[in-house]
């Protein structure tokens, strides 16, 4: 096997700021997601995070795509640190089937030991990651070269402090695959999405799906100590299905780069500090407020309270 390449000192600085743990005596820790179901519905975030009421929701579409996140975090790791000819040496079709199994069994596990899927439905999400990722090796070139670019990290950790006024609520994620460009002096951060037919004009438009990454930004900024104008953010977003076309090949991979300017990154900055605000008091404890349902037939049709009455009587079927 070939040996690694000498690190870059910036992403030796990086990597080695490792994230400390969360004291649960006096802070609390937030997400992205948690913010995007306080926007959706903030009764669901409650019965969720405050209340006592968490619900573990197990899908093959989250098993899938921790997979294949993985898959393609292995594949980066081992063409930017080592070489492309030794990523091309992996069976990351073999990679793929042993994660996708294990995280199967690890997210049955969590489920009580109750199953979310059955085995035609595996095999069909199996296939499925197999088309992804040999399409990915094929054209992988035209998503990530090697010239100038270096792999700072996948599952780069944040952990920030977003809100001066609320110093013990902390803001905690992962990044997919965080990329620097030596020559121009920019990272770009990456987040990785499994859809099934692509992202449509609607999706595309959605804020919340936005702000995920512009927040990200901003925060990889603030935690290590990056000029912000200097950092791109995309969405890497793999279909598992493929409408048909005579006309040209329809690639399984899409690519989508939102927009994240002062504008933007204002009403980011905005909507999490509502959230903030709205939840918490200044010494990061839950306020005791009473938080009001926001039915929908999105809403109610996926949330794991429909049939909670006791919990929550405001559904619409």
């Amino acid at each position: 096997m070939a040996k690694k390449k000498k690190v870059l000192p910036l992403i030796k600085e990086i990597r080695k700021k490792s994230e400390r743990e969360v004291n649960y005596g006096y802070e609390k820790a937030i997400s992205y997601s948690q913010m995007s179901m306080y926007r959706s519905c903030p009764k669901k975030w409650a019965l969720q995070y405050r209340d006592g009421h968490k619900i573990s929701e197990q899908s093959i579409h989250m098993t899938f795509g921790t997979a294949i996140h993985e898959a393609i975090q292995h594949y980066l790791d081992t063409m930017y640190d080592v070489s492309g000819a030794e990523a091309d040496r992996i069976n990351i079709e073999d990679y793929f089937e042993e994660r996708f199994r294990e995280t199967y069994l690890k997210d049955y596990k969590s489920n009580k030991n109750v199953h979310f899927s059955n085995p035609a439905e595996m095999k069909e999400f199996y296939d499925d990651g197999i088309n992804i990722l040999t399409y990915f090796k094929k054209k992988r070139g035209s998503y990530f070269n090697k010239k100038g670019w270096k792999l700072v990290q996948c599952e780069l950790p944040l952990l920030v402090s977003p809100n001066p006024t609320y110093k013990n609520v902390l803001y905690r994620g992962y990044l997919d695959v965080v990329m620097y460009h030596e020559p121009t002096n920019t990272i770009k951060i990456i987040d990785i999405k499994t859809s099934t037919r692509g992202w449509n004009d609607k999706a595309k438009k959605d804020e919340d799906k936005q702000f995920q990454l512009i927040l990200y930004k901003k925060l990889f900024a603030e935690q290590y100590n990056f000029p912000v104008e200097n950092i791109n953010v995309e969405f890497f977003i793999v279909k598992r299905k493929l409408y048909e076309s005579e006309d040209y090949v329809i690639p399984r991979i899409q690519v989508f780069k939102p927009a994240s300017g002062k504008i933007k990154m204002s009403r980011a900055e905005k909507a999490m500090n509502e959230f903030i605000e709205d939840v918490f008091t200044k010494d990061a404890k839950f306020k005791e407020t009473i938080l009001s349902p926001n039915p929908s037939k999105w809403n109610c049709g996926f949330c794991p309270y429909k049939n909670k009455k006791e919990l929550c009587n405001v559904g619409i079927s």
